[in-house]
């Protein structure tokens, strides 16, 4: 059974860096092609990431860790001691600099979630009565502050198997009668979660996503347009900026497909055509800018792209691309605001790399408007009003400078709207404009 999402795009690849907007750093992870995964940043000090086996598509399992407490000038690297060398990391969660949660889970099922408090020194495995059924398979660990979290694993006797801790993991209870019953057949899988705002949800080999927005008490169960997230043949990528904005890249034999939700997954827009180079895709923290990575190209005509997007992924603007020997391969991206980030990518043969440090200027909005039909917006800078003139215009979302959304509002197709801005502060804006077939073109205005 297939369990842990595709990782197809995050296998290393033999190059060389060169940073420019990137700074590669040692993550001392131990192994040649040891990849980088499930990236936290708690600050602009400390960030804590897992190891993974990027030399083969069906990866060993890898226990081992890494933290930086000074910007990532020093790494120091360890191995979660589950006294189980089958078990294989699935998620990690930090909330400090010393104290996070990691889970695990073996090829055949199991599992479960260890604790450090001390920096990664030492791990105490939490729940150890839980996931020990035999059709038991631990997927993720969530933490919502210290001492709320969730763990989540496959359904037993048709209900997936969920525990809730308000103690920081001391004791945990089963979450019984609220989730929504599991389909036959149907599981979850390792590192499809996402939290966003007071949400989490987590997805499924049928194309279903629950959801909890009061952190874990109660669920519910949400069709989507994919029909697996993880498959060789289908599979997709749920991101989430808050409780209710967010996207799925879904890939059917290579072919993508964007769709988006303004209701937290319990609606979906059609769906347009995906052809950016960026498939490891985040939000920064409490913000709707995206950020992904991705490559094109196979061996020395390999691509590698950095970049970000204000408009939920409809258009992007490059941070930096990279081409064979000398490119730069990133994975999993995490960014804390608009100007503090860090990227994975693998240890070289003599294991010195694995993690880059984003040094560039702080992500913004360029005047380019995307799409053939040009946007006209009067007067600019605007007090009270600011008119749009379009075509089959059915909404229109402004953000600040930091990509905090400022107002939001839908229109019934029309060519000219008019917008109130006198609530928003003196200042530049960025404003996406939508139209009824779901493409977006993006521009500034001024707030006088």
């Amino acid at each position: 059974m297939k369990k842990t999402l595709l990782l197809s795009a995050l296998l290393a690849v033999t190059g060389v860096a060169n940073a420019q907007l990137w700074v590669e750093q040692d993550s001392f992870l131990p192994l040649e092609s040891e990849g980088v995964k499930s990236i936290q940043i708690i600050d602009a000090n400390t960030v804590w990431a897992l190891g993974y086996d990027g030399s083969s598509a069906t990866p060993a399992p890898f226990q081992d860790f890494t933290r930086t407490t000074d910007g990532g000038a020093n790494w120091n690297a360890g191995s979660v001691p589950t006294g189980d060398p089958d078990l294989g990391t699935t998620n990690l969660v930090a909330i400090n600099a010393t104290t996070a949660w990691v889970g695990a889970v073996a090829s055949a099922g199991g599992g479960g979630v260890w604790k450090t408090t001390d920096g990664g020194n030492v791990w105490v495995k939490q729940n150890p009565t839980a996931y020990v059924n035999a059709n038991s398979f631990f997927n993720v660990v969530h933490f919502f502050d210290a001492n709320v979290g969730l763990t989540q694993g496959d359904p037993i006797n048709g209900s997936y198997e969920i525990y809730r801790t308000t103690n920081g993991g001391s004791t945990w209870t089963l979450v019984t009668g609220t989730p929504p019953p599991a389909n036959s057949s149907e599981y979850g899988y390792n590192g499809g979660n996402v939290a966003a705002g007071t949400s989490f949800w987590f997805v499924t080999n049928q194309g279903f996503i629950y959801r909890t927005t009061d952190q874990g008490v109660t669920w519910t169960k949400h069709t989507t347009p994919i029909t697996d997230f993880g498959a060789a043949t289908a599979s997709g990528s749920l991101v989430m900026s808050d409780n209710n904005n967010g996207v799925i890249l879904g890939n059917v034999g290579g072919v993508r497909t964007l769709y988006k939700t303004s209701n937290g997954g319990t609606l979906w827009s059609a769906g347009t055509a995906y052809s950016n180079p960026y498939t490891n895709l985040a939000y920064v923290k409490g913000t709707t800018i995206m950020v992904g990575t991705g490559q094109t190209g196979t061996g020395a005509t390999t691509v590698f792209y950095s970049g970000y997007s204000f408009d939920n992924g409809t258009t992007w603007t490059q941070i930096e691309s990279t081409t064979g020997a000398t490119g730069q391969q990133k994975t999993d991206i995490e960014f804390l605001n608009p100007s503090t980030g860090w990227a994975g990518g693998f240890t070289d043969a003599s294991l010195a790399g694995g993690i880059y440090k984003y040094v560039g200027p702080a992500l913004s909005v360029s005047d380019v408007i995307a799409n053939s039909v040009k946007l006209v917006a009067y007067p600019n800078p605007a007090t009270n009003v600011i008119n749009v003139k379009g075509a089959s215009i059915n909404k229109i979302v402004a953000y600040d400078l930091l990509g905090k959304e400022v107002l939001s509002q839908e229109f019934s197709s029309q060519d000219e709207v008019s917008i109130n801005v006198s609530s928003l502060k003196t200042g530049m804006y960025i404003m996406n404009v939508y139209n009824d077939n779901g493409a977006a073109q993006t521009m500034k205005f001024t707030k006088s």
